[in-house]
């Protein structure tokens, strides 16, 4: 557990960072620190393990007073992943990944297997070991990253932005990368970004922070979306947080319809309709294509790939989302393995989300209504 006890960081200049910061990180929870420019996230972060000093007030770690704790063995003790990764340009993938293990005095043996391992679980190809970090994508340094931070298995992470610097769908991969690691893992994780979304998605609480590095609220995601504290909060979380709090809803027996498909690399000859649903062997979804624009077999050019795809175990926002991002109206729903199970419109789901809110006999009503 983290603790900050009336924590002010103020600069000579007389600049206040961070102002009478009070909150607890829970152990094996992930604390999302939120809020605009100069709110004093990275501050609070930093001043976790010490990289800057709080001018008062007290950070604990586990019961420990962090300011009388040795600065090497704290640090030595905590995952530290910022945005653009920091790894050693001169050292390999392999030997970045075993950085912290080596200085704690691992054997050689024990440090690269630890470190071929991280390297799977994380997702990065065994071959991609003996690169240096200018030979990999920015996805893959993070990835890197995040590996070099757990290596030597710390209690306590500190996350600073660690996916802003990676395109959208590079960075969600990460993302669901890390909450599967977290999910084995349980650290006590303190995050920093600037974007909502991400801090929804990834944490267990939500920090709010005003310009001024002073709490404005603190609560779980869902809570902070329906019961903003201030028109400030309200503002940050976005005037579409109703939509946001839909992913806080599982979907409840979607009505989901069977979908004509083709497979990649099979005609279209003899669909008909505006829009057909391109799988691969083994029924994962790869995308729609309008048949009158196909002339022989399918191939990944006449993909179009702008629908998302949600898990009929997933959310009533993912169900949603799925149907109005779809260019054929139809959202693609698959089950946990990815295998396609049916198609559902974004009417089907919004009758979902009014039945939510009715009396138990309204909703039993109108789930009869959406399987008629």
């Amino acid at each position: 557990m983290i603790r900050f006890e009336g924590v002010t960081k103020q600069y000579p200049d007389g600049t206040v960072a961070v102002d009478d910061l009070s909150l607890t990180a829970p152990t094996g929870k992930i604390t999302v620190l939120v809020g605009p420019s100069g709110c004093g996230k990275t501050t609070s972060l930093r001043m976790i393990n010490r990289m800057i000093e709080p001018t008062s007030g007290l950070i604990s770690l586990d019961g420990q007073n962090t300011g009388r704790m040795n600065e090497a063995q704290l640090r030595r003790g905590i995952g530290y992943v910022i945005q653009h990764a920091g790894l050693f340009p001169h050292r390999t993938v392999l030997d970045n990944v075993g950085t912290v293990p080596r200085l704690l005095g691992w054997d050689k043996k024990e440090t690269l297997e630890r470190s071929r391992e991280l390297l799977s679980r994380v997702g990065l190809a065994p071959e991609l070991a003996d690169r240096y970090p200018s030979q990999l994508s920015g996805g893959q340094q993070q990835r890197v990253g995040v590996a070099r931070a757990l290596a030597a298995d710390p209690p306590v992470m500190l996350m600073d932005e660690p996916f802003s610097a990676v395109d959208p769908v590079v960075r969600d991969q990460l993302q669901d990368i890390f909450l599967d690691l977290q999910s084995e893992l349980g650290k006590t994780i303190v995050f920093v970004t600037h974007d909502i979304d991400e801090a929804i998605k990834l944490g267990d609480q939500v920090a709010v922070l005003r310009v001024g590095g002073k709490l404005a609220q603190i609560s779980d995601p869902a809570y902070l979306l329906a019961h903003p504290v201030d028109d400030f909060v309200a503002d940050f979380v976005g005037r579409d947080r109703g939509y946001r709090s839909l992913q806080f809803q599982p979907a409840p027996r979607l009505p989901l319809a069977s979908e004509r498909t083709v497979l990649l690399g099979e005609p279209t000859t003899g669909v008909s309709g505006d829009w057909v649903l391109v799988v691969d062997d083994s029924q994962r979804p790869l995308g729609w294509v309008e048949p009158s624009r196909v002339s022989g077999a399918v191939t990944t050019d006449h993909l179009h790939r702008g629908g998302t795809v949600a898990r009929a175990s997933g959310s009533l926002r993912g169900a949603l989302d799925a149907a109005l991002s779809s260019p054929s109206r139809r959202g693609v729903v698959v089950d946990d393995d990815g295998e396609l199970v049916g198609t559902v419109r974004a009417h089907e789901v919004l009758s979902l989300i009014e039945a939510a809110d009715r009396p138990d006999e309204d909703k039993a009503d109108a789930f009869a209504e959406e399987g008629a």
